[in-house]
């Protein structure tokens, strides 16, 4: 007998249809306000520790989501690991939120923490986990995830998503790193925008394992 699964059901299932199709109709590309910046100025500003507000001040009308991969593939991690607790850095509409979500759902419970600083995705986000029935698992931090994620977090962690404000991946991991127990995957979206990030989990003396996974996308396993 097939085991029906949150993700791949209604409510979730069609709602999540509909997020990747507005998302593939919303990009940068079609952004004003980020078309006004040159090429030099997008890179400093997403290189940069302090400015990253600047930059996705400009694009807090886009949800910059993960790639329907990377969902099926978060989920499937959470699922595999038994996730029980999990925290994500970078919420913007919800859509990866989904999916972690969903996993927590199918592993019998359990919580996850998320953070975005722009109220108005916010509220999308809200909407969102509402909509496909996976509120009440979610716990959102509104703010600085510098500060939002540097208290309250479980004994130990599962899983790690960071897909926020990429110079500050190093900071994040940091943050919630001796809470990560062994085992426990981080997976970076667009991590090639952040190398001191790639160099730090590729260095086995800092206890990961770590490979390039699909497009821009960095899994690792803490080991230690």
């Amino acid at each position: 007998m097939t085991k029906i699964t949150t993700l791949t059901t209604a409510p979730l299932a069609p709602l999540l249809n509909r997020l990747f199709e507005e998302a593939a109709a919303a990009s940068p590309q079609t952004s004003p306000a980020f078309q006004a910046l040159s090429a030099e100025e997008r890179g400093r500003l997403m290189r940069s520790k302090t400015d990253y507000f600047d930059l996705y001040g400009r694009l807090k009308d886009l949800p910059l989501p993960i790639s329907r991969e990377t969902g099926k593939l978060l989920y499937m991690l959470a699922r595999s690991s038994a996730a029980r607790t999990i925290v994500e850095f970078g919420t913007s509409f919800g859509i990866s939120t989904l999916h972690l979500a969903a996993a927590l759902r199918d592993n019998g419970g359990g919580r996850l923490i998320t953070s975005e600083f722009e109220p108005s995705k916010l509220a999308r986000a809200r909407e969102n986990l509402t909509a496909g029935g996976l509120i009440d698992l979610v716990e959102i931090r509104e703010g600085d995830a510098l500060q939002t994620l540097s208290v309250d977090l479980p004994e130990t962690i599962d899983l790690l998503l960071l897909d926020g404000a990429k110079a500050l991946y190093p900071e994040i991991l940091s943050l919630v790193e001796s809470r990560l127990r062994p085992g426990a995957f981080v997976l970076a979206d667009n991590a090639d925008d952040s190398p001191d990030y790639l160099a730090l989990v590729r260095s086995p003396a800092n206890g990961y394992l770590s490979t390039p996974f699909a497009e821009d996308v960095e899994l690792s396993m803490r080991i230690n």
